[in-house]
């Protein structure tokens, strides 16, 4: 079954835009079986495919009742949304932070209403948003936060690529603040919904996964701090005792290499740079972001804005490629 996968091409000065041009040319063979729609302003696509020379042509949908029925696979499927102020390439500009979280809105609106099968969000620029006065942390809890006016939303953030999955405990945190946010509660709620993703839109039927320690060599027994003591291994301890194929706290530092993962179907570590930077290093351009707990599929590029990038025709599509065919892929299963 042909899946309806809806886009958000992310910030405007950026790559994003860039990104979902390049989708016109791709071949039937690359992506998956999927009817890609954009949301983006027209012009903005227009503009940027003229500086790009590439030659595009656009449908544009403005009901979104009638999606299926007006689809054009000649096209470069579009859902218009107005930017509020012209776009220069790689110049960032405040003005323009409220239609970039309007994408993200809608896109998350299509899902819950069911219109469209899954969510793929191009590279935001955090820092702009916060500068127009949003705050806005990041894709993963601004979406959690959307969806949970209908749903009870616990998201949890994971990176994939091919051979390792790394999810993590906490998400965009400052580290000072991350040892008080790692709780029983928490840490084992994350835990149950890695551990059903994997069961359930992955195909394990028991599902191995790696738990870092918090601090250096796990604590040291007491150590190097008591979070192992206090928190991660009872909480480990107890969801074994359920049946959960679960191993740690390992210390970080040795957890990734092969003698572990050698048979670890995903890794969780306790926040942002203690997991990432590993997987990043192994698969960057090719990993996919994927929130688990929303009530849709959501999944993402791995990289940033780029704006030095932007309009030049460098870009790499690779990620955007992997996060729309893994975006069908757990659509079929979810």
């Amino acid at each position: 079954m042909t899946k309806k996968i809806v886009i958000s091409s992310g910030e405007p000065a950026g790559i994003g835009p860039d990104l979902c041009i390049s989708l016109a040319a791709e071949k039937k063979t690359t992506i998956n079986n999927a009817n890609l729609y954009i949301i983006a302003d027209p012009d903005l696509l227009t503009e940027r495919a003229d500086i790009l020379n590439i030659d595009i042509h656009l449908q544009i949908h403005d009901d979104i009742k009638t999606l299926s029925s007006s689809f054009d696979d000649n096209k470069l499927n579009v859902i218009p949304l107005q930017l509020k102020a012209h776009c220069t390439p790689g110049v960032l500009n405040k003005d323009n932070s409220a239609y970039v979280l309007q994408m993200l809105d809608l896109g998350c609106d299509l899902c819950l209403q069911k219109n469209v099968d899954a969510l793929v969000t191009g590279p935001v620029q955090k820092s702009i948003i916060n500068a127009a006065g949003y705050n806005f942390t990041g894709h993963t809890e601004y979406l959690a936060d959307r969806a949970s006016s209908t749903h009870t939303i616990k998201p949890v953030m994971m990176l994939a690529t091919k051979k390792l999955r790394v999810a993590l405990a906490t998400t965009h945190l400052p580290l000072k603040d991350v040892s008080k946010a790692i709780t029983k509660e928490s840490l084992s709620e994350t835990l149950i919904i890695l551990n059903e993703f994997l069961k359930q839109q992955v195909g394990l039927k028991t599902p191995q996964i790696l738990i870092c320690g918090l601090n250096p060599h796990a604590g040291e027994d007491g150590n190097l701090g008591y979070e192992e003591i206090n928190i991660i291994t009872p909480v480990v301890e107890q969801l074994k005792k359920q049946g959960m194929n679960l191993i740690g706290p390992l210390p970080a530092d040795t957890l990734y290499t092969h003698k572990y993962l050698e048979h670890a179907d995903a890794t969780l570590a306790m926040y942002h740079d203690q997991g990432l930077p590993v997987l990043k290093f192994s698969g960057f351009g090719e990993a996919v972001n994927v929130t688990l707990g929303l009530p849709f599929v959501r999944t993402s590029v791995d990289h940033g804005t780029a704006l030095d990038l932007a309009a030049t025709g460098r870009a790499n599509n690779g990620s955007l490629i992997a996060a729309i065919n893994m975006a069908v892929d757990l659509s079929n299963d979810n």
